[in-house]
Formats: C-alpha cells, sequence, structure tokens
C-alpha cells in the first residue's frame, strides 16, 4: 500500500509532500499483519501521478523549474517497473498552455488499452502585440494581412490587453480548457475536437471501448462565476466520439454535475448533480448512467431532514477515485452526518444503504480509496490526529493485495469489504497508531433554538456544537473559551482532527465549534432555511450556544473570544456589534462585512443576492431597496449604535427635540487577517472595517498576506497568522 503525505516545513515555508509503504497480509477473510514498510521518501514536483489499470506503468505530470529568467517547463512520463520509457516536454511542443492538475477541472486518464493518456490543459492563446510593433511588416504584405493574421502563430495586433475571464478564487489561471491525449507509441501530443465551444471541459475519462471521451462540462456564458466550492454550476455529462467528433450529453442540461466514476465492468457511471444556483453547498443526488441501455436514475435522492439510522443524505466534494467494488454494483462514499463523518456502502441497484462505521469510535471517517474490496479510510478526532485504516477485501476476492498501487492523501485505516448484505461486519485495522494529543476531552453538544426564533416554514430544525475542554490543570481553574462558527455558510464542523481548536486547546482555551443551521448534514430543509436569514438566524444560534455553554463552571465568562474566517468572520463581526458585552476579543481571517460593497467585486456575485434571500440570475442589476437589504444583512451595520443626543440651545424650539449620533458598538480588540489575492471576499471588505473601526478609536491590527488567497494557505502565512492570532488571544484575554 503506498501512500502519500503532506507536512509543513516552516524552514522552508512550503509543504512537503512523501510517501510511506505498507505491507497488508490476508488470507481471503481477514488481514493477518499489517505495517510499515521502509522509510519515506519526499516526492519532488510531481503534479499529477496515476497508475495503469494492470498496474503495470505509471504516468506522471513533473514540473521542472526553469533557470534564470526561464519558464518553468511540465513534462509528462511513462514509467515502467524499471526505469523511465517516455518523457515528453510539454511545454516545448506548444500545442497548449498549462496542464492543469487542479481538483475541479483536472485529470490523468489512461485508457484501457493503456495506450493513450487523457489530461486537460489550458488553450493555445495566440500571441498578441502592439499595433505599433516594434518590427517592420514584410514587404508585399498588405494592411489586411497586417491586421487579420491567417496564421495562429503570427501575433495578433492590439490583443495584448484583452481581458480573458478565469474561474475565480484558486482558479485564476483556468479559462479555456481544452481535452488532450497522448499516443504513448507515437509520443505524440493532440487536442481533442469535437468538444463544443461553448463548454469548459474537465474531470474526463475513456469511455468504455476506447472510442470516445466522457467529460463534465460546464457553462461559461455568459460569463464565468467562481468555481471552488460552488457545487451549484450549471454543468452537464458529455460524451465526445473521436471518430466522428460527434458530442453528445448523457444527463440533463439544468443541473449542475461533478465526479463522475465508471464502475469497474465498465457499463455504469455514477455522478453527484445537485440543483443549479441557489445554495452553492447542499444535500447532493446520487445518479447513475447505464452506458449499453442509456437510461438514467436516482439511486440516492437528497435528504429533507436527517434522522438517526436512515441514510443522512450526500454532503461530499467529490466521489472517491475509486469508489466502487468489485461486484461493479455496489460503491463506498464518506459523507457528513450532523457533526461527524461516516462511511456508507450503497447499492446502485435497490438504493439500499449500510454504515460502515457503525460499532467504531465517534469522529471523522474518509474513504480514501477501494481497490478489489480493499478499502482504505483515515480516521481522527477532534483530540487525534488521522490515522491510516484498512479493511480486507470482501469474501470472495480473487487477486491478491501483493503489488496494489494505492495513492492516497494523509493517515488511514484499511478493510475488506464484505459479500452483499453482510457489510455491517466488516473489521477495520488500523495501519499505524496515532496517539491522541493529550490534554483535550471533547463532546457534541445539540440545541434547539427557542420557539420565537424557529423558522416558520421549517420548524423543528435543531443544531450542534463541538466543545473542546483542556482536561489538565487544576480542576478549580476557570477557561477561557474562544468560539468559532464556521465559513460557507453551508459547511459543517465535523469531529475530526482540526490544528487550530487543537493548538489553543492545548494552550488551556476551551474551543466552542458551532454547527448553526443552515450548516451541513442535518438535511436540505436546514440548508435551505438559511438564504434570507443570514445575519440573524445563523447569529442568534451561535449565541445561544455561547450562553448555554457559559453556564458551565468551569468556563470564565469574562474572557469569551470570537475567530472565524470568510462567513465565520462575518458572523463574528455581526457578534461583536450586537453582542459587545459577550466578548472580549476578536480575531477574524477574510470576512464578509458589506455584502452590498462585495457583490461587484466577488467572483462569487451569486451567493451575495442568493444569502441576502433575493433572486439572482447573470443580468441582475440590484435596486435600491435590494442594495439596501444587503447591507441591512452586513455586519457594517453594528459598528454604531445610535443613541440620542439633546440639540444645541440655539435652536428654535419649533424645531426642538433630539439628534441621532453614532456611537461606536463594537469594543472589544479586533485582529483581521486578509490575503491579498482573494477573489472570494476580496480584502476591501476587510479594510473596510478596518477603517472604520480606527475611525472610532477600537483597538484593531491588520495582516495583510502577499501571495495567498481565501484559505490563506500559504505555509508561511499560515504559521504567522497562528502566532498572532494566539497572541492576541493572550494579551487581550488576560490569559
Amino acid at each position: 500500500l503506498l501512500t502519500e503525505w503532506s507536512q509543513r516545513d516552516l524552514a522552508r515555508a512550503e509543504n512537503v509532500r512523501f510517501c510511506r509503504q505498507y505491507l497488508i497480509f490476508h488470507d481471503g477473510a481477514s488481514v493477518v499483519y499489517s505495517g510499515p514498510a521502509g522509510t519515506c521518501a519526499e516526492i519532488k514536483d510531481e503534479l499529477l501521478s496515476q497508475e495503469s489499470p494492470s498496474g503495470a506503468l505509471k504516468a506522471v505530470l513533473r514540473k521542472v523549474p526553469g533557470g534564470e529568467k526561464k519558464e518553468e517547463k511540465q513534462f509528462l512520463e511513462v514509467w515502467d517497473q524499471n526505469c523511465k520509457v517516455k518523457s515528453i516536454d510539454l511545454t516545448a511542443l506548444d500545442k497548449h498552455g498549462t496542464v492543469y492538475d487542479d481538483d475541479h477541472f483536472g485529470c490523468l486518464a489512461w485508457s484501457h488499452s493503456e495506450t493513450h493518456l487523457l489530461y486537460v490543459a489550458e488553450k493555445k492563446r495566440p500571441k498578441a502585440e502592439s499595433f505599433f510593433q516594434s518590427k517592420a511588416p514584410e514587404l508585399g504584405a498588405s494592411s489586411e494581412d497586417v491586421g487579420c493574421p491567417e496564421k495562429a502563430d503570427v501575433p495578433l495586433k492590439g490583443e495584448q490587453f484583452v481581458y480573458h475571464e478565469d474561474w475565480g478564487e484558486a482558479l485564476s489561471k483556468r479559462s479555456v480548457p481544452v481535452l488532450c491525449v497522448m499516443d504513448i507509441e507515437a509520443s505524440s501530443i493532440s487536442v481533442l475536437e469535437g468538444v463544443p465551444e461553448h463548454l469548459s471541459p474537465g474531470q474526463a475519462f475513456w469511455s468504455p471501448d476506447d472510442t470516445g471521451v466522457v467529460f463534465v462540462g460546464w457553462w461559461p456564458e455568459p460569463f464565468r462565476l467562481g468555481l471552488q466550492h460552488c457545487t451549484n454550476r450549471r454543468s452537464a455529462l458529455f460524451y465526445v466520439d473521436l471518430t466522428s467528433g460527434a458530442c453528445e450529453p448523457l444527463s440533463g442540461n439544468n443541473a449542475a454535475v461533478w465526479s463522475p466514476r465508471l464502475s469497474p465492468d465498465r457499463c455504469r457511471i455514477v455522478y453527484l448533480e445537485n440543483d443549479a444556483f441557489g445554495p452553492h453547498q447542499q444535500c447532493s443526488r446520487l445518479r447513475m448512467y447505464d452506458w449499453y441501455t442509456k437510461q438514467t436514475g436516482t439511486v440516492l435522492a437528497d435528504v429533507p431532514r436527517q434522522t438517526w439510522g436512515a441514510f443522512p443524505g450526500i454532503y461530499c466534494g467529490a466521489l472517491p477515485g475509486l469508489c466502487w467494488a468489485a461486484d461493479s454494483r455496489r460503491l463506498v462514499l464518506d459523507t457528513a452526518q450532523r457533526s461527524q463523518q461516516d462511511i456508507f456502502v450503497v447499492d446502485t441497484v435497490t438504493g439500499a444503504t449500510t454504515l460502515l462505521t457503525a460499532d467504531v469510535p465517534q469522529g471523522s471517517w474518509s474513504v480514501l480509496t477501494i481497490d478489489r474490496d480493499i478499502l482504505v479510510a483515515r480516521f481522527s478526532t477532534p483530540s487525534c490526529p488521522h490515522t491510516l485504516v484498512s479493511r480486507y477485501p470482501l469474501p470472495g476476492a480473487q487477486q491478491p493485495l501483493s503489488g496494489l498501487p494505492l495513492t492516497l492523501l494523509p493517515t488511514q485505516k484499511v478493510a475488506v469489504l464484505p459479500s452483499a448484505g453482510l457489510e455491517a461486519q466488516v473489521q477495520w485495522v488500523c495501519l499505524q497508531d496515532a496517539p491522541p494529543v493529550p490534554g483535550i476531552s471533547w463532546s457534541i453538544r445539540t440545541l434547539q433554538p427557542p420557539p420565537e426564533q424557529e423558522h416558520p416554514q421549517y420548524e423543528g430544525l435543531d443544531f450542534d456544537a463541538i466543545l473542546l475542554r483542556p482536561s489538565e490543570g487544576p480542576a478549580a481553574q476557570k477557561h477561557p473559551l474562544v468560539v468559532m462558527p464556521h465559513g460557507g455558510p453551508h459547511s459543517v464542523f465535523t469531529a475530526g482532527w482540526m490544528l487550530y481548536p487543537a493548538a489553543l486547546c492545548r494552550m488551556g482555551f476551551a474551543v466552542l465549534l458551532v454547527n448553526y443551521r443552515g450548516s451541513l448534514g442535518f438535511g436540505q430543509d436546514s440548508v435551505y432555511s438559511l438564504p434570507g436569514n443570514v445575519g440573524t438566524q445563523d447569529m442568534r444560534d451561535v449565541q445561544l450556544c455561547v450562553e448555554r455553554v457559559l453556564q458551565e463552571s468551569w468556563l470564565d465568562a469574562g474572557r469569551v473570544a470570537l475567530v472565524g474566517g470568510s462567513h465565520g468572520g462575518f458572523l463574528a463581526c455581526h457578534l461583536l456589534g450586537q453582542f459587545p458585552d459577550t466578548y472580549r476579543a476578536c480575531v477574524v481571517r477574510n470576512p464578509v462585512v458589506n455584502i452590498a460593497s462585495m457583490v461587484a467585486a466577488t467572483d462569487i456575485p451569486d451567493w451575495c443576492l442568493t444569502e441576502t434571500g433575493l433572486p439572482y440570475t447573470p443580468d441582475t442589476l440590484p435596486d435600491p431597496a435590494q442594495w439596501t437589504e444587503m447591507l441591512h444583512k452586513s455586519p457594517m451595520r453594528y459598528i454604531d449604535r445610535v443613541r440620542p443626543r439633546p440639540r444645541p440651545f440655539r435652536v428654535p424650539s419649533s424645531s426642538a427635540g433630539a439628534e441621532a449620533v453614532p456611537f461606536p458598538q463594537v469594543r472589544a480588540p479586533v485582529l483581521l487577517m486578509l490575503g491579498e489575492d482573494d477573489r472570494r471576499v476580496p480584502p476591501q471588505q476587510g479594510l473596510e472595517y478596518y477603517r472604520a473601526l480606527k475611525a472610532r478609536g477600537v483597538p484593531t491590527r491588520l495582516l495583510l498576506y502577499p501571495g495567498n488567497g481565501h484559505a490563506l494557505a500559504g505555509v508561511e502565512a499560515e504559521a504567522d497568522g497562528f502566532m498572532n492570532m494566539a497572541l492576541w488571544l493572550v494579551k487581550h484575554l488576560r490569559c
């Protein structure tokens, strides 16, 4: 078992990737032995890699840094069991632009015959130059030839400043993707024809008979919107025939689809589907297309309400790359179930689901892969980093494990998937123990809003919070509380390993992670209850949770702070203004503070209107009432509180009265951390809040991180941000 891991290297200020290998011996029904094999080795400059279906070959997309003033190159390599057998300089061939290595469009797919490779790259863009070129045109060239060159490699005049749309946050270098094929024997590269120009293809793989390509196509018209964390973008499943060039849809064209997966017998394709537009994340449907009957059906529908003992619905960014069982009938997936994450096996014929993590510790379980019914997953809790767990292959699996190449992400477990009907008997094996972090205890609390805060259309919804508590130190010691609402708003905290909360807890802070109504994992009704109620329903849920936990004797109600990013920062700023007596300090990362000013600058203008409760279409032009509504739901409205001030004596008695005068409502010290390259919540949002607080004398500090986007995911920014956050909390909570 080959696993890939990532580790922060603070000295090099980068994430380092490395591999670990494990040996697993089984007797056909259970794992006899498992353990690490060999030492770790760093993986250098690999962007993508993929084993061939037989395991005899491996394809690698590699970046090669250029020398001084030289551009970085990309090579596509093919390795066999002994050495590198092919190496193609894609940059030098100049057939296309940069190859995509992201999770949204990118792929590296072997044909079933193992003779061709399929990938996605940026379409080659013609060179452009000024009308006033420095080199004179050749003799005999007409003015028409100069203005409208016929050859693609001749620079276009006056085109160097044309604006090219992209796909937003984290995808700013993705504009016009194209499907590309490498013929391994001929060492040639070609760009596939037949994909309509109005589609942006991605997530592609070979059709069952290698005669064409199946892909997801997104509509970029009338303009591109941000795609990161947005599973509501209009898209469909398509097939393009390599012989005729014909392109046909395999799914409807008025939904959002992604994550297609072909069954081992090459007969069926499953994929995830959401409604187009609406909330960016929601409860998804599992759909299945039969390649030979051309029929599409719904395997799992969206779930209105979560109930224990029943399938909670699908809440995941993607299906595992390998998710099918060997019988080509069942598949495995993980999904949020309230404040934990579990693994289920799904019978695609009957729609029956079985929980595979029923009799195991509570926490967060994620499927990494399944191959020949050997199931590999990772498990963690708020006090225990990820561990690798496995289950032995289904009883009756014919192929041995030896030589099985599986590429995974950090920390995992292994198991064998039992035969149909016996899945609940699955036995997990931990490949390598990860000891729990000492000094942290945690629990999940469930809360019901009071009757006056119930949603009139979606009554009876409840919500959760995960509370981390320091378990070391004097029993009589009262701990300060850090409140963390999540971003999204349609996302969720699951009871898994999270670095910031764990580190804060080890420093002596209790940490409260609130999954307010609107979070994923609680049913589609919970998701739908929030649009139109942001800044009220979600904010009240967080405050209710804070007030409840502060009733416990071990918490210090005089030392409470807020930490949040994106929509979590939006809620933190709301709480600062609406409950100023509760909070003593605040740290926010790229917060939304003014929806009205954000709508024209963000890569997701639909979010601004949808979450405000307003209709969105691409041609929407908000009217004054809609601008007012967006501002009304924004934290900026609560920076000041209006109090009456008597007019001066000189005012005539006929006009005597009181004049409304603002005074600061926000009083707690605020630390803002902003990504200079944030396309999702532009840094102007944080600057707007910073200037308003500075003008009112509120202690405020701003950190601006160049080269970082919305997530502040750079190693240097992440490390610096944590240290500044911790010191800010220690200082202002008097710890």
